[in-house]
């Protein structure tokens, strides 16, 4: 497994996310970190709003797994706070995060959290107030790290005007077939193709590697924003004939070609997980250190849509 820094943090570049672990029994929960484990994979991915009620799925790990000091301390829990799921709407105040936070480390049966996230980005943001719960939190050892997720560079500037601590991770979606923040980079300056156009503020992704922020992809199976899989979809017969070319070629399964698209890039982004699935799971990791050549890499964003200049 290929460890990227995560903020001070050695961490592997395949993650597992539990948001489905809500209706899944002690053992099957157990089964499905143990082949995370197994696999070379030691950092959870959480969020206050996955489960049926709000911390479910953080309490339905900890309850399955009951996890010793000693083997807490060998594994990284990552969390994120802010959506309200009444309304919807965005919370980044001082009172909701420390809050959050502190029912996040009741619900997971933890002293502290490796990394905190700020989920999705609040219109009414106030950083100083960001500032101020991201102070408390560490000054407490509650949280050793922060991030965001799913903010475009100006966000994160606005955040940094009062944020003192690196923020070390921005949640992103991406896959090889919803890269738009890789693909408006190759297609710069390329006059009336909508795959020119940024929408995100600006380049996130090479705003991230300039700030030393990984990118953690999320959904990196999926076709589009939660529209299906492309592994196995009629409706992308041409990339999944690379994909299966190539895993072929390399002797692992599909799903380790769509991870390696992602580990490929020299960001060092992360590739978070959403199956339950362990054969998934340890087949998605075979693609951490899978040297896609330039050509393969090029070759599969073209076969999913993408324009090459």
């Amino acid at each position: 497994m290929k460890t990227i820094t995560l903020g001070d943090v050695e961490a592997p570049n395949v993650v597992l996310g539990l948001m489905r672990i809500g209706d899944l029994t002690d053992d099957e929960v157990r089964t499905l970190i143990g082949a995370a484990r197994d696999a070379g994979i030691d950092f959870f991915d959480h969020a206050a709003v996955y489960g049926a009620e709000l911390h479910g799925c953080e309490r339905r790990f900890a309850e399955a797994m009951q996890l010793t000091p000693s083997e807490r301390a060998a594994i990284t829990l990552q969390t994120k706070a802010g959506i309200v799921p009444d309304g919807p709407y965005f919370d980044f105040s001082y009172e909701h995060l420390l809050a959050s936070a502190e029912r996040s480390l009741r619900a997971l049966r933890t002293d502290y959290l490796d990394v905190f996230l700020l989920h999705r980005p609040d219109a009414l943001v106030e950083p100083d107030e960001v500032a101020r719960a991201f102070d408390e939190l560490e000054s407490a050892g509650k949280v050793r790290a922060f991030g965001v997720s799913n903010h475009t560079p100006r966000q994160i500037d606005l955040l940094r005007t009062a944020v003192r601590q690196p923020l070390v991770a921005n949640q992103l979606q991406l896959s090889i077939t919803h890269s738009p923040i890789v693909a408006q980079g190759v297609a710069s300056n390329m006059a009336g193709s909508d795959q020119s156009v940024t929408l995100d503020g600006g380049g996130v992704l090479d705003y991230c590697r300039i700030n030393r922020i990984t990118v953690q992809a999320w959904s990196p199976f999926q076709a589009g924003f939660f529209t299906g899989v492309f592994l196995g979809s009629p409706d992308y017969p041409e990339l999944n004939a690379v994909i299966d070319r190539l895993a072929a070629a390399y002797d692992v399964p599909p799903i380790a070609i769509a991870t390696a698209w992602i580990t490929r890039h020299p960001a060092n982004m992360q590739v978070v997980l959403g199956t339950t699935n362990a054969e998934r799971v340890a087949g998605a990791a075979l693609g951490s250190d899978l040297p896609l050549t330039r050509p393969e890499w090029y070759e599969l964003f073209r076969a999913a849509g993408y324009q090459v200049p």
